[in-house]
């Protein structure tokens, strides 16, 4: 009786499979990383578009008066239910994303959010991201 030939990989073939799959990988884990980074950036900076134009929606419906802090936004959920979180990737963490500090007190690198709340500057009813430190783009956070 003669035995039919069986198809195998050979030992050679294996050992290349899986050198291509290693550098395949590590190629592509660092991309992922920063893709989650960038990602989390994204939310940030539209976070902050959402705080800003709940503030323009805020200051048509009170006929040009802001509010005097960032939580009258959420008061009933007519503009925010919540405040958004502000997450500067690698500097600062979590729980000091929900801070709100307002100029009049602070204006340091806390994260968090900065509301300028003081009626004799110009720039009263603005809100920025309360971080020194720069994104993926090597733009400085505090600047958006």
């Amino acid at each position: 009786m003669r035995r039919s030939a069986q198809a195998a990989f050979t030992l050679i073939e294996l050992m290349i499979v899986v050198a291509i799959i290693g550098i395949l990988a590590a190629i592509a884990i660092p991309k992922f990383a920063d893709l989650i980074r960038k990602s989390t950036e994204g939310s940030t900076k539209g976070n902050l578009g959402s705080l800003r134009s709940a503030l323009g929606i805020y200051y048509g419906d009170m006929e040009g008066q802001y509010p005097g802090n960032l939580l009258a936004l959420t008061t009933n959920g007519k503009y925010l239910a919540s405040i958004p979180f502000s997450r500067a990737p690698n500097y600062h963490a979590a729980t000091q994303s929900e801070q709100i500090f307002s100029v009049s007190s602070v204006f340091s690198d806390f994260g968090g959010w900065i509301y300028d709340d003081l009626a004799s500057d110009p720039n009263v009813g603005q809100v920025w991201i309360n971080c020194t430190h720069t994104d993926t783009k090597g733009t400085t956070w505090s600047s958006y």
